[in-house]
């Protein structure tokens, strides 16, 4: 009998189904009841809540794992992996906001803790494989697994989850591969299951409601500096690089008053060695699209590049359509990306992700991205990439 899912073993296998309180997680743990399997529930509390910007939602999370384990009938369990997601996860974060980079800390937490310390801890249980909510696939070319792309294009979730490796998707299933959004929440209210019209998480989970701001400001010393145009003019003072992105429009602090037409500032680059946040007006400025762009190592889930050099496509953010790229292998590891149509907003420390039809080859952290020839030439056509 082959097992469901992308799962390694049929019914009555026990599996662990990472259990966060929404309905993605919930409606995962009912169809695998359904299939036949052993389910345990589990839930990772993966911060602790310590300031007074408001509170993480972990105790209503809880409560509604529970409520999800009584609806089921399925034993849940709470685990907190706080400290190693400070160790593991937290700390790159910071580091990485420090470089002036901006940094995705959920491609990191499913490497090193939901498919890390958490399955681990799952087999320790007894279970022989994880299953989570995550909107992705399972498949298999020869004897090498396959991360797929799900059903749901809008939310399709191997962005977050390009750094698995083959021993990790050995354990792993994605019952919502082949579900849409819509689809997964009327399984939910057919079921009676308590989040069915529950409200997506959105933004990182350690965060919560608190003003974003502010709370790095826990954590990193703010030191203002320029806030300069395309040609060096200073315009006023940021407010500490780490509080901006490339292509933010919001709190700049500047009016369209500086240039031409009124129009809108927005962040084109850092530049941490001078302290410097540059800023441009207009949302078609030259500065704000890249044709190319350089990586740190990448990983690649079939364990090597396809080819040293090959053609694929590519998002340099979660929810973007692949764009049509081609990439170069260097000595180092690192890729050199070329893009068929100009990219809006490449911003260094997110991730490139690749991706050859419906299967995510793996992806790299973007090191920079290579500016266009002639930065002061006509702005990019309204047809350039923006999404």
């Amino acid at each position: 009998m082959d097992a469901p899912f992308g799962l390694p073993l049929p019914p009555p296998a026990r599996v662990v189904v990472g259990l966060s309180g929404g309905v993605d997680s919930a409606v995962t743990a009912l169809l695998l009841k359904r299939a036949g399997y052993a389910v345990i529930g589990l839930y990772m509390k993966n911060w602790e809540d310590d300031d007074a910007f408001g509170d993480c939602p972990a105790a209503t999370e809880i409560a509604d794992v529970q409520a999800i384990g009584e609806r089921l009938d399925i034993p849940v369990q709470v685990v907190n992996f706080a400290a190693e997601y400070r160790q593991q996860v937290f700390a790159q974060f910071l580091a990485e906001y420090r470089r002036g980079r901006t940094p995705n800390p959920d491609v990191l937490c499913n490497r090193q803790i939901k498919f890390g310390v958490f399955l681990r801890h799952a087999l320790a249980l007894g279970a022989q494989a994880l299953a989570t909510g995550h909107y992705a696939g399972i498949g298999r070319c020869g004897a090498a697994l396959q991360l797929l792309r799900a059903a749901d294009a809008d939310k399709d979730q191997t962005y977050f989850l390009h750094t698995l490796e083959q021993r990790q998707l050995a354990f792993a299933g994605f019952p919502l591969a082949g579900l849409t959004k819509p689809e997964v929440r009327s399984l939910a209210a057919q079921a009676g299951l308590p989040v069915a019209d529950k409200k997506d998480s959105t933004g990182i989970c350690f965060i919560g409601e608190r003003p974003f701001r502010q709370f790095l400001g826990r954590y990193l010393q703010a030191e203002p500096g320029e806030l300069v145009d395309a040609d060096g003019r200073v315009l006023g003072r940021h407010q500490g690089l780490p509080f901006y992105t490339v292509g933010q429009r919001q709190g700049l602090g500047i009016g369209g008053g500086h240039g031409r037409d009124g129009a809108a500032w927005y962040v084109a680059d850092k530049e941490p060695a001078r302290n410097r946040l540059v800023v441009v007006q207009g949302a078609q400025h030259p500065r704000l699209y890249s044709a190319a762009l350089r990586t740190a190592p990448a990983h690649w889930i079939a364990g090597a590049a396809p080819a040293a050099r090959f053609a694929c496509h590519a998002r340099t953010r979660h929810r973007q359509t692949p764009e049509e790229c081609e990439v170069r292998v260097g000595d180092d590891g690192g890729c050199e990306v070329r893009f068929a149509r100009l990219q809006r907003a490449v911003t260094p420390g997110q991730s490139v992700v690749f991706y050859v039809d419906r299967v995510c080859l793996g992806g790299a952290v973007i090191d920079a991205a290579l500016p266009l020839v002639g930065r002061d030439a006509a702005a990019p056509p309204p047809t350039a990439a923006t999404a």
